[in-house]
């Protein structure tokens, strides 16, 4: 059964130096997110604009969210199809092209996921899933570019 769900989130500037938005370095690009219940999060610009490299930015953010859902599809999967994983990891890398206008957009994201799997599992299976885990993360489904995978699976039998 369709289901719908909500999500939250307060963002707050936590940039006004003392004179706001007078000039474009007059201000600094720091926010904090928070979300009901949960730590908060400190944002800022990607320092190629201006941000605080101790803060997360929305590119990185955007990169770990596809990262994170294509991992929590994956080991969903897996449990259910039988394949024991024992160890996940991902370097996930994003290319975004801005344009001379200050626009610009995300062209591609790839996953590297590097899983290991126990000695009775289908390495096969393994590696098969990403591709189901591609097709049903949900920040995957929403977002206009691709987002590729290319997964590495140790098996206990290979170490």
């Amino acid at each position: 059964m369709p289901a719908e769900h909500t999500y939250a989130a307060r963002i707050t500037w936590a940039g006004n130096s003392g004179t706001g938005t007078s000039t474009y370095k007059a201000y600094t690009r720091d926010y904090d997110i928070a979300c009901a219940g949960k730590p908060p999060i400190r944002g800022s610009a990607d320092p190629a604009f201006l941000g605080d490299p101790g803060r997360h930015n929305p590119e990185d953010m955007l990169v770990a969210a596809l990262s994170a859902c294509h991992m929590l599809w994956y080991l969903h999967l897996c449990a259910a199809e039988g394949v024991v994983v024992t160890a996940y990891e991902d370097e996930a890398t994003g290319v975004m092209r801005t344009r001379a206008d200050g626009s610009g957009e995300f062209t591609n994201v790839i996953l590297h996921p590097r899983v290991s799997i126990t000695a009775g599992s289908d390495p096969e299976t393994a590696h098969d899933l990403h591709a189901e885990a591609h097709a049903k993360c949900f920040i995957a489904r929403s977002v206009n570019f691709p987002v590729e995978h290319e997964a590495e699976i140790v098996s206990a039998d290979s170490d």
